[in-house]
C-alpha cells in the first residue's frame, strides 16, 4: 500500500482566463488533494506558445487566489523544461522507439479514405526513410499491448493503442512537445501521485501510462471527473466562448460549483465566506458521488 502523501495538480494553459469548467475540476482536485492532507501543486502548461494569451498567467493566479484555492510550493512552468523533455526524446530515440513523420493532415485525409477510423495513424512513416531537410513530427512506436487502469471514478479502462490511435505524436512539426509527452515528464518531475482532470481527457490517458512504461517512470491514480455542458451538450471551453469567471461573486461561484459535484452543500452555506465554504467542502468530500458521471448541466 502506498503510503506517500497524497500530491495532485492543476495545469491550465495559459490561453485566458479561468472560465466555471475549468475552475471546476480545480475545485474538484483541490478538494481531493486537501481531504487526504496532501499537496496541491500549480502547473502552468505553457508549451503551445501560438496560443498563450499575454497576462494570462496573471489573471489565473489572481482567479485561484480569489476562490480560496491557494497552491502549494512554486508554480511550475513547462517552458522552463524543455531540455528535459527532449533529453526524453533522445533517450526514446537511441532506443528507436521515435521515428519522424513528414505526413500532412491533408495526406492522412486521403489514406483514410482506406482506413475504418480516421483517428488511428496508418503507419505511412513508420520504415521509411525521411531526408533530413523534410520539416517532420516525431511519432512514438506503438505496439499491441493491453493498457488498463482503474479509474476511481469511471471503473476499468481498457485501451489497445495500436489498434485505438496507431502511433501517435510527442513532438509536432513545429518544434513544441506534444502534451502528451510533456504532462508524463511533469507529472514525475512533481512526484504527483493523483490525477483529477476533466472526463475529456479520459481517452489520453492510456497514451500517457503507455508512455510513463516506455520511460520506467511510476503511473499515478487517477480519477477522472464529469465536464460542465451548456444547454446544448458542448462542454464548456475557449473554444466554444465560455465566459471567465465571476471574481466579483466567489461565494454564489463556489456554492454553484459544490452543487455541480453532487455535494450538497447546505443551503446556510451559500452565504457563507469562501474559506468556511472550503472548510465545509473538505471535511464532507464524496468523489463517489460523481461515480460513472461523464457530464453536468450548468443550466
Amino acid at each position: 500500500m502506498d503510503k506517500r502523501p497524497t500530491i495532485g495538480r492543476f495545469a491550465p494553459s495559459p490561453t485566458g482566463p479561468l472560465h466555471l469548467g475549468s475552475l471546476y475540476t480545480a475545485l474538484a482536485g483541490f478538494l481531493q488533494a486537501r481531504s487526504q492532507q496532501g499537496l496541491w501543486l500549480l502547473r502552468i502548461d505553457d508549451l503551445d506558445t501560438p496560443r498563450n494569451v499575454k497576462g494570462s498567467v496573471d489573471v489565473i493566479l489572481k482567479t485561484l487566489d480569489t476562490f480560496g484555492l491557494h497552491w502549494d510550493g512554486s508554480v511550475y512552468y513547462q517552458s522552463r523544461h524543455i531540455d528535459i523533455y527532449n533529453d526524453a526524446i533522445n533517450k526514446l530515440q537511441s532506443n528507436k522507439l521515435i521515428y519522424p513523420c513528414t505526413c500532412s493532415r491533408k495526406t492522412l485525409t486521403t489514406s483514410d479514405r482506406a482506413h475504418a477510423s480516421p483517428d488511428i495513424y496508418p503507419g505511412i512513416c513508420r520504415d521509411r526513410q525521411t531526408p533530413s531537410d523534410s520539416p517532420y513530427a516525431l511519432r512514438i512506436k506503438t505496439d499491441n499491448r493491453i493498457i488498463e487502469f482503474q479509474d476511481e471514478l469511471q471503473g476499468l479502462i481498457s485501451h489497445n493503442l495500436a489498434e485505438r490511435d496507431g502511433d501517435f505524436i510527442v513532438k509536432r512539426k513545429d518544434g513544441i512537445i506534444a502534451y502528451q509527452f510533456a504532462v508524463v515528464i511533469d507529472d514525475d518531475l512533481q512526484q504527483v501521485n493523483h490525477i483529477v482532470r476533466g472526463f475529456d481527457l479520459l481517452e489520453e490517458t492510456p497514451k500517457q501510462i503507455y508512455l510513463q512504461q516506455l520511460l520506467g517512470l511510476s503511473t499515478p491514480g487517477y480519477m477522472h471527473v464529469p465536464v460542465i455542458v451548456d444547454e446544448q451538450g458542448n462542454k464548456l471551453s475557449k473554444q466554444t466562448r465560455a465566459t471567465a469567471v465571476d471574481l466579483n461573486s466567489p461565494r454564489r461561484v463556489i456554492f454553484e460549483l459544490l452543487v455541480l459535484l453532487r455535494q450538497a452543500p447546505p443551503i446556510e452555506l451559500q452565504q457563507a465566506p469562501v474559506t468556511e465554504q472550503l472548510s465545509w467542502a473538505i471535511e464532507h468530500w464524496n468523489p463517489d458521488l460523481l461515480k460513472k458521471a461523464h457530464a453536468v448541466s450548468c443550466d
